[in-house]
């Protein structure tokens, strides 16, 4: 019974970090795609952010799926070596999986202050009107404009 158990773990040990790799090589190539368009249509650098941020999203994901196949690994670990391993590898795992997040966060920040400044000043050049980014702009912005933000 112990050995069908250790087995159908390492089954699915495969199938979610394959799962995983598989939500990042999709993170990687719609990344791709999406820079490809932006680049061809948008000639500012800011216009890549929202590249950065489907990527980074892509990214995080994408080690989640990995993070869960070193927890399901640990729960049939039969030597404490092999514990500690999966332990510093889950350690590194998560500690990017919060750099990331901390990374995509700011991005996110900076997207929503820069369609808050052109909101305002489409508010103040068109008579107090309001005026809303396009949800459908890649780049957040409706006038296609950014600031010195890095990209």
């Amino acid at each position: 019974m112990e050995e069908l158990l250790l087995d159908v773990v390492n089954v699915l040990v495969v199938i979610v970090e394959a799962c995983g790799a598989a939500v990042i090589i999709i993170g990687a190539v719609w990344a791709f795609l999406l820079f490809l368009w932006v680049g061809l249509t948008h000639r500012d650098a800011g216009s890549f952010v929202p590249v950065r941020l489907t990527l980074g999203r892509f990214l995080a994901l994408g080690l989640e799926f990995q993070l869960a196949g070193d927890i399901l690994k640990t729960a049939v670990a039969p030597s404490w070596e092999e514990i500690g391993q999966l332990a510093a590898i889950a350690a590194i795992r998560t500690a990017l999986n919060y750099f990331l997040g901390k990374e995509i966060a700011e991005e996110r920040r900076q997207v929503d202050e820069e369609k808050e400044r052109s909101s305002d000043g489409a508010a103040d050049s068109s008579s107090g009107s309001t005026s809303h980014p396009s949800s459908d702009d890649p780049r957040g912005t409706a006038s296609g404009t950014r600031t010195g933000r890095r990209g």
